[in-house]
């Protein structure tokens, strides 16, 4: 996983609520187990016209070409909600988002989001009807998020202050997935294998 470093990035709005998991990346393309490839699918059924995928719904927010390469994404409640599926994630960072702003989320979509290099911030609600006043106003603005000192600061002045577990603020800031945790204590780890196969050689034969 990536380290997560400041960024000022075009801030796309998708202002709808109680956006789940079965939209941000359909039944249909989770048959894959890697974490890559899931991005062209993201909304599929908001984005494309037909199932191929071919044809762009030009009456979706983020098919606006003001849009394109957009890393935060402002959003309304209950972000994530539905199934448990981690695939609705990979798709959001596959896409290119690295952030994504909304004044809640659905637990386990908060949690593997901190998983995958993706940034949830929850905001108030006026603090988020703030933000995307500001982006209706000059679509493609660019917002700055700055996680070492937790803040989303704007052109037009917003300056946000946000809460984070320091625990997961440091794994994003070092670029730290469970893998990468755990990867931390090889030397225990072969320490306790070479006593495991000691104890038991008969298992490692």
């Amino acid at each position: 996983m990536e380290k997560y470093v400041k960024h000022t990035s075009v801030a796309a709005l998708m202002n709808r609520s109680n956006v789940d998991t079965d939209q941000i990346i359909a039944k249909q393309f989770l048959k894959k187990v890697e974490r890559t490839g899931f991005g062209v699918h993201l909304f599929h059924d908001w984005r494309y016209l037909d199932d191929a995928g071919t044809q762009s719904n030009p009456d979706f927010e983020l098919n606006k070409p003001v849009f394109a390469g957009a890393k935060i994404l402002v959003t309304g409640d209950n972000f994530g909600c539905g199934s448990s599926r981690e695939h609705a994630p990979w798709a959001i960072a596959d896409y290119g988002f690295s952030a994504i702003i909304s004044t809640s989320f659905a637990d386990i979509f908060y949690n593997n989001c901190f998983k995958n290099g993706i940034l949830p911030i929850v905001v108030s609600t006026d603090e988020l009807k703030s933000l995307m006043a500001e982006i209706e106003a000059n679509e493609g603005v660019a917002f700055t998020v700055d996680l070492e000192n937790q803040s989303v600061s704007t052109p037009g002045g917003i300056n946000i202050e946000f809460e984070i577990d320091g625990f997961r603020k440091r794994n994003l800031l070092e670029g730290l997935d469970d893998i990468g945790l755990t990867l931390q204590h090889t030397d225990k780890i072969d320490v306790y294998e070479k006593k495991h196969q000691q104890q038991f050689p008969w298992l490692w034969a």
